[in-house]
């Protein structure tokens, strides 16, 4: 058993999680050249193109999926690639980030009903609070204390967009579960971003022009390889690690971290000012995510990789 302390699976979490926040700023950068469709496109093939030879070089002995395998690598790219990042990319165009940051925070949530559904992850009292903490300071920073201001609103169109955005995620990070009984998690990482290029490859055909492509700005190829490296391959890696060791219930609470890395650079980025509910909102989701996952004296193993005899028994 390869034994690891507790918090560098949670820094890990952490990194990954508060990455993703640079997404929804890179995410509007992009769109301004390139529609939704594309742009999810872009991000997923250059991901593919680096992951595809990191796995052939690490993963020389990895077994090929088989059978139903196969069908659960289509659903992690058609859930968490493609539908997911569809939605997510049309937000980012159509939505103020305020307002999908709340959606999307709202993930944990669902995840941790659906892993307590079909893994039977055992859900604590420590969990909960510390997720109610998270989710709490999350729409503190993300609506700046007008919460009657959201429920007036009332749901629009996007609304709608962004609740298939969060249904798609959690059946992503708990179908992810699954496949890491199985495989490693740059193996499951690549096949789901490859299948969801792949589905994502004539949509985005359809929709783009050779004039779109050359007139796109520097600014938005930037955006889109930083979303392709940094956010889709190191921060997905980081995050099926941490589901594997720690269970997709309690990895999920670091989803909070999302929206607060987007305000934090949202205020330096895009000249948004920082007030005091977002530092009120700041000390909640920190709280949150240090308490919901804080155990004593207790050491977090990572099982061995499967053999192929033992994954076809799963």
């Amino acid at each position: 058993m390869i034994k690891r302390h507790p918090w560098i699976i949670y820094v890990m979490l952490a990194l990954a999680t508060s990455s993703w926040g640079s997404a929804f700023i890179a995410g509007n950068y992009a769109t301004r050249d390139f529609e939704p469709i594309t742009v999810a496109f872009l991000r997923f093939f250059f991901a593919a193109i680096i992951l595809i030879p990191i796995m052939l070089i690490k993963e020389k002995k990895h077994r090929r999926p088989k059978g139903k395998e196969w069908l659960l690598f289509v659903s992690l790219g058609l859930t968490g690639i493609a539908l997911y990042n569809i939605c997510f990319f049309i937000a980012a165009k159509e939505a103020p980030i305020v307002k999908s940051s709340l959606f999307i925070a709202s993930n944990p949530v669902l995840i941790i009903l659906l892993s307590a559904l079909f893994l039977k992850e055992k859900i604590t009292v420590r969990n909960i609070f510390g997720l109610c903490l998270a989710l709490t300071g999350a729409a503190i920073i993300i609506t700046e204390g007008q919460f009657i201001h959201v429920f007036r609103a009332g749901f629009q169109p996007i609304d709608i967009v962004l609740l298939v955005a969060v249904v798609c995620w959690a059946l992503y990070s708990v179908l992810g579960k699954v496949a890491l009984q199985r495989f490693s998690s740059l193996v499951s990482t690549t096949y789901a971003i490859v299948f969801g290029t792949i589905i994502l490859f004539p949509f985005a055909l359809a929709e783009t022009s050779t004039s779109q492509i050359i007139h796109a700005t520097p600014l938005t190829w930037a955006s889109i390889l930083h979303m392709s490296i940094v956010v889709s391959v190191i921060s997905f890696i980081m995050y099926y690690q941490g589901i594997r060791t720690i269970g997709a219930a309690k990895a999920s609470i670091f989803i909070n971290l999302m929206p607060l890395s987007a305000v934090i650079l949202a205020i330096f980025l895009l000249g948004e000012p920082l007030l005091p509910v977002h530092i009120l909102g700041a000390i909640f989701v920190l709280s949150g995510v240090t308490y919901g996952t804080w155990t004593k004296r207790k050491k977090v193993t990572v099982a061995p990789e499967p053999s192929e005899k033992e994954a076809n028994a799963i």
